[in-house]
This record gives C-alpha cells, structure tokens and sequence, in this order.
C-alpha cells in the first residue's frame, strides 16, 4: 500500500459471500481514488477491535452487514437521524478520528423496489422474514413510503414485536407472526409484497441452499424480493419462479446502497455502472 493510499472494507461474519469488494473497489479506481477496499472478516469476539480499528488516519470507513447492524451502534461516537431511528448502522464514516453511523439500506431498498422491481409500496401489505438490522431498514422505509400494514415474521418472536412496538412512531399497521408455515401462508394471500431479510439461502451461510419459503405457500399475485444476492437466483427466488409470482433479487439494493456509502466516504458519485458490472462479474453472471 502506497503512504498516500487510504483503505474502506465491509465488516460481517461470515463474508465468503460479499462482492461488495469487487463493486467498491472498481468505482475507486474508476474514479482515480487512491483507495482499497478490503473484506474485514469479524467474528462477534473482535467487533470492537475491529471498530476501534476504523479510527486510523488512513481510513474512509466501513460498510457493516450480518450480523453487527445492531451490535456496532454502541461502540460509534455518533449516529445520523436514520441510523439512530432503525437503530442499525451500514455504513460508519471516519471523520477525524470520530466514528459516525449511518444506514443506507432504506434507501436502497426503496429504490430498487421501485426501479427494478416495478413497485409501489403505497397502501400496499408487506410481509417481512426476519427482524435484524436489515429488516428493521425495510421496515420504516415502507412505512415512511405509504405501506398500508406491514406483518413480521422472526424465529424469535421477541425481535420481531420489538420492531412492532418500535413502527408504532410512524404510525403503520403492524402484525407479528411465529415463525410457521401455516400462519405465514394464510397471510400471504392478502400481501402485495414478501421481502426476505434473513441470511436463509445465503451462499457460505449457516442455511445456504435453503429456502424460508416453499412454493405452495407463495399466491402468483405477490412480489417476491430477497435481499439474499448471492446467489443471484436464491432458494427463495426458484420457489417463488415455481409458484408463478414476480421477483425481485438483492443485487440492485446492494449497489444503490453501495452509492450512498461511497458518497459519504469521498462526497464523490460513484460510477453505477460500473459498480454493478463489478458486482456481476464477481457473482459469475452476464451483463
């Protein structure tokens, strides 16, 4: 590394899956920044030294991803309106040696699903698998879009009405759900929109390959949106293809909320398409 060369990375647990280096690293050298961009593997164990790490005069920042979104927030020095409203963090920007959260993903997410999936969300019934940090994003960016009841499915149920309770500020119908099948497909057939915020069918993961939903509990009228993008054609997305519905993958939310972060780290517009041509060329797909 040259002495003027400064370095980003993405810190989760596990990280075999990210082409987030790939998508980062191609807008930095496209735009002649002199930056890397680095997987920073963080078992639970070592997120705070990890953190700490991000104060170095040499770096931007980090993305975050599973499983620390919640967890990094007590060990920033500050955190930007939404950030401290979903109570995840995606993005931390090292701004003199003070670390400063911000999340991203909303935003992301909101575009994608209207760009690339065709979506509106106003006055529209969601249902959301998971209750992390990334589901918690999902959450308020549709109520804040409009979304007339948003139901929550999470293995542990006390999550999943934490992030009730906590949508009751922005005033959206909210339900909680366990985390089973027959429940969960009864209320399907009145939803618009299912959003996969787990790491289920994640590649590398604890449950790659597999699907938190079978095709016979998907109706063909709901869109179907996993925020899983590797692989790009999750578990979920083949069961719902099988079941006839639309479907929407993770890689379009992954790059608009890549965009965000690299803006807050340079003040610079990354180029888009060149992210995503990097990001598709580390996932082995076409253009």
């Amino acid at each position: 590394m040259s002495p003027t060369q400064r370095r980003a990375g993405i810190i989760g647990y596990p990280l075999r899956h990210s082409v987030s280096p790939a998508m980062h690293q191609a807008a930095f050298d496209a735009l002649g920044v002199g930056a890397r961009y680095e997987a920073w593997e963080t078992p639970y164990d070592r997120l705070s030294e990890r953190v700490a790490s991000l104060r170095k005069p040499d770096v931007l920042g980090a993305n975050v991803t599973v499983p620390h979104k919640e967890a990094v927030l007590a060990l920033l020095d500050e955190l930007d309106a939404e950030a401290r409203q979903l109570g995840a963090v995606n993005t931390i920007v090292n701004v003199g040696g003070r670390l400063v959260g911000h999340n991203t993903d909303g935003g992301g997410f909101l575009r994608a699903l209207r760009e690339d999936g065709g979506f509106d969300p106003q006055d529209r019934r969601a249902l959301l698998l998971g209750a992390g940090g990334a589901a918690r994003a999902v959450a308020f960016a549709l109520a804040e879009a409009g979304a007339r009841s948003i139901a929550i499915a999470n293995r542990t149920p006390g999550r999943a009405r934490a992030l009730a309770d906590d949508l009751a500020a922005v005033e959206v119908e909210t339900e909680v759900l366990p985390w089973e099948a027959e429940p969960i497909g009864a209320l399907l057939w009145y939803c618009d929109l299912v959003v996969n915020c787990t790491s289920i069918g994640m590649a590398h993961g604890p449950f790659e390959g597999v699907s938190p939903l079978a095709a016979g509990l998907i109706p063909k009228a709901v869109l179907v949106y996993d925020l899983v993008y590797n692989p790009p054609l999750t578990p979920l997305l083949e069961e719902a293809r099988r079941a006839g519905a639309r479907t929407l993958g993770g890689l379009p939310m992954l790059v608009y909320q890549g965009v965000a972060s690299f803006r807050l780290w340079t003040g610079r517009q990354p180029p888009e398409d060149v992210m995503l041509a990097a990001a598709r060329q580390a996932l082995g797909v076409g253009a």
